[in-house]
């Protein structure tokens, strides 16, 4: 292997996370800080619980109800285009084509 182009391995790295929780691992940086680990995590908890990182949540319940918005004004689109097409005149193919 070359020499001085590998990084610096810890083998007692510290994770710390946003709920108190510390623990060791081996990693290329002294500490790393996460906001979520399997103490406070909700699968592994059983609470319901949102972790809201920069308002993703807002974004995504806005996302929601913009497609609900967009799915009813699709469906109002469909009834308006079948309306028309039962209003329109018959072409003389198809008037044709019933008198038989």
């Amino acid at each position: 292997m070359k020499a001085n182009i590998h990084p610096v391995y810890f083998d007692d790295a510290q994770v710390v996370c946003s709920c108190g929780n510390v623990y060791t691992t081996g990693s290329t940086k002294k500490q790393i800080r996460v906001e979520i680990c399997s103490k406070c995590h909700p699968f592994y908890t059983g609470q319901q619980r949102f972790v809201d990182t920069v308002g993703k949540i807002d974004r995504f319940q806005e996302k929601i109800k913009t497609a609900a918005v967009k799915q009813a004004e699709i469906a109002t689109h469909k009834k308006e285009k079948k309306e028309r097409e039962e209003r329109r005149p018959l072409s003389l193919r198809e008037m044709l084509m019933s008198q038989k």
